[in-house]
Parts: C-alpha cells; sequence; structure tokens
C-alpha cells in the first residue's frame, strides 16, 4: 500500500474515532485494527494511537473550556489519581506479547456491555459541598483504576469515565468536558512511556492525529449544541455497535 494511502485511511478513521471518543468513547476500538492492519505490532499500535489522542484532547479541553462546561472542581480529585493509575497501565502494556493485547483487546467489550445493561447514565444531581471522605476515597480509587486501564489500553476508557462522572452527578455534557480534561493529563506520559520503548511509530501517529483533532472539534459542537439526551443514545448505540463488532470478529 503506498503511504500516502495509509495516511489518508488513517486520517478518515481518526476523524470518525475523534468524533466519537469526545461524544462518548471507543474510538480506538476503531483506530487500533486499523494500525494493526497497516502492519504495526498491536503494542506499537497502541502506543502510536497515544498520539490522535493526545492532539484530540487538546483542542477537545480547549473547545470545552470556551464553553465553559469544565467542572475543575473536579479536577484535583479526578486527575491525581488517574495519572498514577495511567504510570502502572503503562507499564504493564509494554511488557505483555502482540497476542496477549490482541486477546486483552477482543474481551474488553464484555464489561462493556455489562456497564450498558447496568446503565449509570440516568441524570443524577450533582453532588453539593464537601463529599465524605469515604467518597472521595472511593472516587479517587474508581479514577486511579480508570489510569490503569487507559494506560493499559486506552480503548473504551470514556465509558469508563462517563460511568464515574455519572455517579458524581454531573451530566453527560460536564461529564464529558471532564473525562477529556483527565484524559490529557495522563496521555504524555503514557505516550512518553510508550515513545522511550520504541512502541511509537511517529509517521503514522501524526496522520491518525489531524483526523482525531478534527474529530475532536466536531464531538465538542456536538456535546453541547444537542445535550444530555442525545449524547445518552450515541453512548448506548455506540456500546452496542463495538460489542456486536468485536464478538462477532
Amino acid at each position: 500500500m503506498p503511504e500516502w494511502a495509509a495516511y489518508l485511511i488513517l486520517f478518515g478513521a481518526g476523524l470518525v474515532a475523534g468524533t466519537l471518543n469526545v461524544i462518548a468513547g471507543g474510538g480506538s476500538l476503531l483506530t487500533l485494527p486499523v494500525l494493526i492492519f497497516l502492519g504495526l505490532p498491536a503494542t506499537v499500535a497502541n502506543g502510536t494511537n497515544r498520539v490522535a489522542i493526545l492532539a484530540q484532547n487538546i483542542g477537545a479541553v480547549w473547545s470545552f473550556n470556551r464553553h465553559r462546561v469544565i467542572e475543575w472542581r473536579w479536577v484535583p480529585l479526578a486527575a491525581i489519581p488517574a495519572l498514577l493509575g495511567a504510570v502502572v497501565g503503562t507499564w504493564a502494556a509494554i511488557r505483555i506479547g502482540d497476542a496477549t493485547f490482541q486477546r486483552v483487546l477482543a474481551g474488553i467489550m464484555v464489561a462493556v456491555v455489562v456497564w450498558t445493561i447496568w446503565d449509570p447514565l440516568g441524570k443524577r444531581e450533582p453532588a453539593e459541598g464537601e463529599l465524605r471522605p469515604a467518597h472521595r476515597i472511593g472516587y479517587a480509587l474508581a479514577f486511579f483504576l480508570v489510569g490503569v486501564y487507559g494506560g493499559f489500553v486506552q480503548a473504551g476508557v470514556g465509558f469508563l469515565i462517563l460511568a464515574v462522572t455519572t455517579l458524581i452527578g454531573l451530566d453527560l455534557v460536564r461529564g464529558n468536558a471532564l473525562k477529556v480534561l483527565i484524559v490529557l493529563i495522563f496521555t504524555p506520559i503514557a505516550l512518553a512511556i510508550f515513545a522511550l520503548n520504541g512502541k511509537v511509530d511517529w509517521g503514522l501517529g501524526l496522520a491518525l492525529a489531524a483526523g482525531n483533532f478534527v474529530g475532536g472539534q466536531a464531538g465538542v459542537h456536538l456535546s453541547v449544541l444537542k445535550g444530555h439526551r442525545w449524547i445518552k443514545r450515541v453512548v448506548l448505540v455506540t456500546v452496542i455497535a463495538f460489542a456486536i463488532k468485536l464478538w462477532v470478529g
């Protein structure tokens, strides 16, 4: 395949994935198989995908902040544990074989389907005032586990973050805004670890990143314009579609 064709395919995949990632999640379940199809080993595809995730979330955070929908008060509770978890998850990801990683990727949607059936997306009242210490510990642990997962594979981490932000009491517009900020905070360290271990193809990563950046901007616009109920429908459809795709192969 000509190099320009690979770049064009990655830009298109990134465009779709970036939009999905900002609105709901799961875009990496599209881009990882595309990177593997283009000849990258699974662990290199995992690292290369982080270039696009970084570009996507830089743009998305900037856009959400312009719309003033980022709940900054939750950032210390969410971002610090997620960052620590991402270091653990990324360390694990670079030490497993490609075949093992592909099996893990194929099994990820089982948990996502359970999450969909449980459906934590019913809108809750936002938590007001100071949280009880036990609640703060529980939420911090949840974000640490989100970071471990995000550092390890990234694919589907948006669904997990939305589940936690919904439990906090954020609607899906503000949940998405906090989600992209958390991912932006832990992605640079994950990318750096992958790069230092030779697990990043920068050319393909930058082509994918261009598509993800544009798609991310579209995702922010749709999130703010359409609101909570529309996002909930997109999340549920996306989860079910990716689950079916992975089950049938």
